[in-house]
């Protein structure tokens, strides 16, 4: 008789990188989906995070013994507008998770963002501390400490930009909008004066089930081994797919009426490298395999 796979809760599976993470996570576990909206099949639950209850009710159901937290609202403009909401969902919310990962003796991983920091100066380690500029970095970094109060074995893992396709309509995929566009010869205006580093989809889950796989707490910083800007890294995507690069414009001015965003968010990965014994893939790579789906990390 085989034996039972340990089970993994992806709480906002329902996003482009829930999707990535449940797929790459099928080999070791048994997967249990959980989102707004109930994923399909039988192992897809739904789950409001700011429901202390449904919250408790996924967990009773699942009986996980690792969970990745992926749901957030995201949208950095839309936290601006509704403060209150963001404040719900982004820090409310994962107290009602981490409260339940204790209770359970559940591993979790948490995706937080570079957007803790104000992005003025390049480059960022684990222990610089948190400068937010937006409603949505400062409900990131207050979450984070959340999470280490109640779970001070918990990897907390921030990202700049992550990049990749998904299957389903109507996720927060960049990659699926930038290419519509451009397969409609739609003209996609990029900004030239922020700058990140980078991390596909595929890689990134890789990197979730190793941190959840090994014992390292604590924060870890995710990204390529260069920064590029949203501008050039919009051309590079644009010449890879097939499409002219001069439908990607640049943008030389901060939008009005936008939420603030750090002009320089270089997350340094080292702690990661280490932790994962992997490395971080630069830029290009990052493109190629956030086009195709693949990862090819050393071990």
């Amino acid at each position: 008789m085989s034996e039972e796979k340990p089970r993994l809760l992806i709480i906002g599976a329902g996003g482009f990188l829930g999707e990535h993470v449940s797929r790459a996570g099928r080999g070791t576990y048994e997967v249990f989906e959980a989102d707004l909206a109930q994923p399909d099949g039988e192992k897809g639950l739904s789950v409001d995070i700011t429901s202390e209850a449904s919250v408790r009710a996924v967990f009773d159901t699942a009986r996980p013994q690792a969970a990745v937290l992926l749901a957030a609202i995201s949208d950095i403009d839309q936290c601006e507008q509704r403060p209150e909401l963001a404040e719900t969902v982004n820090v409310r919310g994962v107290a009602h998770v981490a409260t339940a990962c204790r209770r359970a003796g559940t591993r979790l991983v948490f995706t937080s963002s570079a957007a803790v920091f104000d992005g003025t100066r390049h480059g960022y380690r684990e222990e610089d501390p948190p400068t937010p500029l937006s409603v949505y970095g400062k409900t990131k970094a207050r979450a984070e400490a959340l999470i280490a109060a109640e779970l001070p074995d918990a990897p907390i893992l921030r990202m700049a930009l992550v990049i990749g396709f998904a299957q389903a309509q109507n996720t927060n995929a960049m990659l699926n909008r930038f290419a519509a566009k451009l397969r409609a010869a739609e003209r996609v205006v990029l900004p030239v004066f922020e700058r990140r580093n980078p991390i596909d989809a595929a890689t990134l889950a890789q990197i979730m089930l190793r941190l959840l796989a090994g014992k390292d707490g604590g924060v870890f910083h995710a990204g390529a081994a260069e920064s590029i800007s949203r501008y050039e890294l919009g051309v590079r995507l644009a010449e890879r797919m097939g499409y002219p690069s001069k439908l990607v414009e640049p943008q030389t001015d901060p939008a009005p009426g936008r939420a603030p965003r750090g002009l320089d968010h270089f997350l340094i990965s080292e702690r990661v490298m280490a932790a994962c014994r992997m490395r971080m893939p630069s830029c290009d790579e990052v493109i190629d395999r956030a086009i195709h789906g693949t990862t090819q990390s050393d071990t």
